[in-house]
């Protein structure tokens, strides 16, 4: 069976990755990197050289500062604090630098900058490198977390304060300093709306109602995102507490939560064997609080390494999508240990890419259950010894492990 050029480039691109070992820096620095270049960049063009000045009038209260200036100062300064939490490769960060990214291109497509379809390329480019690399940021840290949730509530207070400083003489009373401002600005976030500083135009109204929207959401996602990695963390932890005085060495590791691997590790330890597994989230187990998991990405060495893997008898890659069966045993075999390798595969039409990884064993039930039925149906004869050499399909080599 052929394979086309993209699924050799992926293998090779993988393998290149694996060489230069680049889970560890690949590819969350370099998109941070870009990222925070971009945000300086925004800053230089909106704002000139001295954007720095900006932001220095703001903590020393100064009134005097167009109104021009504040969307792109604070897009600017979002994106450097976002590409922070790119290094820790946050989920809710690469939203963030998402949307920034997204209303920085949308700025440069309707504003008249100098330089404004270079930038407008760039963020362009900046948009669809995010979103080639979203399954990279699936990290739910506090640390990252926290740091999303007050930028973003630094980001609306600045928003809604100065602009009902600058809109103040639309409200009745006036707005005519940024202590009143403030206080308008906390209040109609917070939804409580005593009442007694109204709009009184239709900008002013349409600029209270977006406070009020942007609170809510702000205010709801921040909560979610500082609580949720702390609930998380600790379901992780009463998950692996059984697993955690298990001395992971002459066992198995089984990668994945299919039926096919729920089946694996239900025989293997109804037979007395020590199995380790690896998933991604511990939720999608069955009796998780019986088992010893690891909760990890299955194609990283990070995680293989952590479940033992490279002390193990065999590791067993039976996910549902084929792919990351050989990626997972592409990281296995970085590992060089003395473990065999066992993939499974869900589609015939990927049994070549599978076997470009060179598993020691190629197990493929599910692609036997059609050609037995075929074979049944029509009368041919179907023998024990056709159905294993169907199933596990080994790879030839002389030094071969036996078990």
């Amino acid at each position: 069976m052929t394979f086309s050029p993209l699924q050799r480039l992926r293998i090779a691109l993988k393998r290149l990755n694996q060489g230069v070992r680049g889970d560890s820096w690949f590819p969350h620095v370099p998109l941070a990197l870009l990222l925070g270049l971009g945000g300086l960049w925004l800053l230089q063009a909106d704002l000139g050289s001295r954007w720095d000045a900006f932001i220095i009038n703001l903590f020393h209260g100064q009134t005097n500062i167009p109104p021009r200036v504040f969307p792109p100062l604070l897009i600017g300064v979002g994106m450097l604090i976002m590409a922070l939490g790119l290094l820790l490769r946050s989920r809710l960060a690469w939203i963030m630098a998402l949307l920034l990214a997204a209303t920085a291109a949308i700025s440069m497509f309707f504003g008249t900058h100098a330089n404004g379809h270079l930038l407008l390329a760039y963020f362009i480019l900046m948009l669809a490198l995010l979103v080639m690399a979203w399954r990279q940021f699936d990290h739910s840290s506090i640390a990252a977390s926290t740091l999303f949730a007050l930028t973003s509530v630094v980001m609306l207070l600045l928003y809604a304060t100065f602009g009902a400083y600058y809109l103040g003489a639309e409200f009745k009373p006036h707005i005519t300093n940024l202590v009143t401002a403030l206080y308008f600005a906390m209040v109609t976030m917070s939804t409580v709306g005593y009442g007694d500083v109204t709009p009184q135009t239709p900008e002013a109204m349409l600029f209270t109602v977006s406070v009020i929207i942007l609170g809510v959401a702000v205010f709801a996602t921040s909560l979610t995102a500082v609580i949720a990695p702390m609930v998380s963390r600790s379901l992780q932890r009463i998950v692996q507490h059984k697993g955690s005085g298990m001395k992971r060495e002459n066992h198995f590791v089984v990668i994945g939560a299919s039926p096919l691997a729920n089946n694996t590790w239900r025989e293997l330890v109804g037979r007395g064997q020590s199995v380790t597994r690896i998933v991604r989230d511990a939720g999608v187990l069955e009796n998780a609080d019986k088992a010893d998991v690891v909760i990890g990405d299955p194609g990283s060495t990070d995680a293989l390494r952590e479940a033992g893997a490279d002390k193990a008898i065999a590791i067993l890659a039976m996910l549902d999508d084929d792919s990351e069966n050989a990626f997972a045993i592409l990281a296995a075999r970085e590992l060089a240990g003395p473990a065999r390798t066992i993939a499974a595969v869900n589609d015939a039409h990927h049994l070549a890419r599978v076997k470009l990884a060179q598993p020691d064993v190629v197990i493929a039930p599910q692609i036997l259950g059609g050609e037995l039925a075929a074979m049944m149906l029509c009368g041919e004869q179907v023998s024990s010894d056709y159905v294993m050499q169907r199933v596990f399909q080994q790879r030839e080599k002389t030094n071969a492990p036996t078990t």
